[in-house]
C-alpha cells in the first residue's frame, strides 16, 4: 500500500530519524520545551516509513504541524526511520518530500541498544524465548544498531552535512552541551536550557509486560483507584511481580563475543566518517570523551 509522495503543505525542518532505544523520545522532549521549536504529537508519526501510514497522504502529515508558530522550526522524530530493512522505502520517499531536511541520528553502544530493544519487545509481548534465542545475526536486533549501515543511504542521498551524529552517553554526561550543539545545526539562534525535571523518556525501567487493553484497565486513574479500594497491597504486589522482569537481561559471553564481532565490522566504518577508532571494546570511553562529528576527509 502507498500514496504519491508528500509534496505540497508543511513539511519538518529537522527530523529526529533514530536509533530505536537510543534516547530519541528523550531529545524530542528537550527540544519540544525550548522557545521556537515545534515538535508534532504524535511523538513518532512512522510517516515515510509505515506503508499504511504514509496511505493517509501529504494533508495528514501536514496537519501534524498546524500548531507551529510562525518562524518556529518544525520536527518530529520517528525511529522507523533508520529501520532497514523492515521498512525499505523510507529513505526515498523522504529526500521526495524533504530534501532539505536537517537529520539527527542518535547512537548508544550497540549491545545495550540491543538488549533494550529486547527489553521492550518483551513487555510489548512481542518476543519470546531468552535474548540468546533472539538475538541472531540476521534480525532487527542486530540490523538496527549497525549505525553505519542504517545511516549509509541518507549519506548517499542527503550528504553528511544534513545529519548529525549524537551519541546517548554523551548526552547523558553532557546534556547542555549536546543540546546546545543540536541547536546550533538545527539553525536555532536563541539559546537552549536542558529541562533536568524531564527525566528521561520512553525507558523501559519496570519492565511490565502489557497485554489487551492494558492502558485501560492499568494506566487509567479511575482503574487505579478501584484497585486500590478493592484489592489488597499484598495481592497487588504480586500480580505487579507475575507481569514484571525481575531483572535486566543479559548475553551470554558467547553470544555478546559473537555479536561483537558484527558490530565492531559496521563501527569501523561509521569510525571512519567520524575521524574515531571505534570498537564495542573501547565504545563508551570514546563517544563520552568529545563530541563526534564528521571529518573533512571522510
Amino acid at each position: 500500500m502507498s500514496a504519491p509522495s508528500p509534496t505540497n503543505g508543511t513539511m519538518p525542518d529537522f527530523i529526529i530519524i533514530g536509533a530505536m532505544k537510543c534516547g530519541t523520545s528523550t531529545l524530542q522532549a528537550q527540544l519540544a520545551e525550548q522557545p521556537g521549536i515545534f515538535m508534532t504529537t504524535p511523538k513518532e508519526p512512522n510517516f515515510f516509513s509505515d506503508d499504511e501510514i504514509f496511505a493517509l497522504g501529504d494533508d495528514w502529515y501536514s496537519a501534524l504541524f498546524e500548531g507551529a508558530q510562525a518562524g518556529d522550526l518544525k520536527g518530529e522524530a520517528s525511529t522507523h526511520y533508520t529501520k532497514q530493512p523492515t521498512h525499505p522505502r523510507t529513505v526515498e520517499r523522504l529526500i521526495a518530500a524533504a530534501p532539505n531536511a536537517k537529520l539527527i541520528y542518535l547512537m548508544r553502544h550497540p549491545i545495550d541498544r540491543l538488549v533494550s530493544h529486547y527489553i521492550h519487545d518483551w513487555t510489548m509481548e512481542g518476543v519470546a524465548g531468552n535474548i540468546d534465542d533472539v538475538a541472531n545475526l540476521e534480525t532487527a536486533y542486530v540490523a538496527y544498531g549497525q549505525y553505519y549501515r542504517q545511516l549509509a543511504p541518507y549519506i548517499e542521498r542527503y550528504g553528511k552535512e544534513h545529519i548529525l551524529p549524537v551519541f546517548l552517553e554523551r548526552m547523558n554526561i553532557a546534556p547542555d552541551d549536546e543540546l546546545s550543539r543540536v541547536a546550533r545545526f538545527l539553525g536555532h539562534m536563541d539559546k537552549v536550557s536542558w529541562r533536568d525535571d524531564l527525566g528521561a523518556q520512553n525507558v523501559s525501567r519496570e519492565r511490565i509486560k502489557r497485554f489487551a487493553f492494558y492502558d485501560l484497565l492499568v494506566e487509567s486513574a479511575p482503574a487505579t483507584a478501584l484497585r486500590r479500594a478493592l484489592a489488597p497491597k499484598r495481592l497487588r504486589d504480586w500480580v505487579k511481580a507475575r507481569l514484571q522482569m525481575r531483572t535486566r537481561p543479559s548475553l551470554s559471553a558467547a553470544k555478546q563475543s559473537e555479536l561483537s564481532e558484527i558490530f565492531d565490522q559496521d563501527l569501523q566504518q561509521l569510525g571512519g566518517l567520524l575521524g574515531a577508532d571505534l570498537s564495542c571494546a573501547n565504545f563508551k570511553e570514546t563517544v563520552c570523551a568529545k563530541s563526534l562529528d564528521w571529518t573533512s576527509r571522510s
